[in-house]
């Protein structure tokens, strides 16, 4: 009975050491760019960096990122509201090749197999030229 309470006293005692404070030592340089108070950073993360994208970036590359990153949202907005156009059943009139009308290709990545070959170059180069 005497080791079962010293057992649970030494684990109160490391889980309590576990959660103690560490002394850190903060360091400095004029030579980082700090983007700590940028828009966006908050609690609990904070900066979030976690591949270390900006360790030596300046203004302009966190700019362009940061454009980049937005850029990408809104694509992937768009794709997900076409992807959930398209499984309700909504389809534009007309042709997307001759001989295949719009109401015969298959929602989600199904429609890879229904557009022709061309077809699917010409919406690859369409991305190409407006990226």
């Amino acid at each position: 009975k005497m080791f079962a309470k010293l057992v649970v006293i030494l684990a109160f005692i490391a889980n309590v050491a576990a959660f103690s404070p560490i002394a850190s030592r903060k360091v400095s340089t004029s030579l980082k760019m700090g983007f700590e108070d940028a828009i966006g950073a908050q609690a609990p993360l904070g900066f979030w960096d976690p591949l270390g994208l900006l360790k030596d970036a300046d203004q302009a590359r966190f700019d362009r990122l940061r454009y980049v990153e937005t850029k990408h949202g809104r694509i992937s907005m768009l794709a997900i509201l076409g992807h959930l156009v398209t499984s309700a059943g909504v389809r534009l009139p007309g042709e997307i090749a001759y001989g295949v009308p719009f109401s015969s290709v298959k929602s989600g990545l199904a429609a890879l197999d229904t557009i022709p070959a061309a077809g699917i170059a010409q919406i690859v180069a369409f991305i190409g030229l407006i990226e």
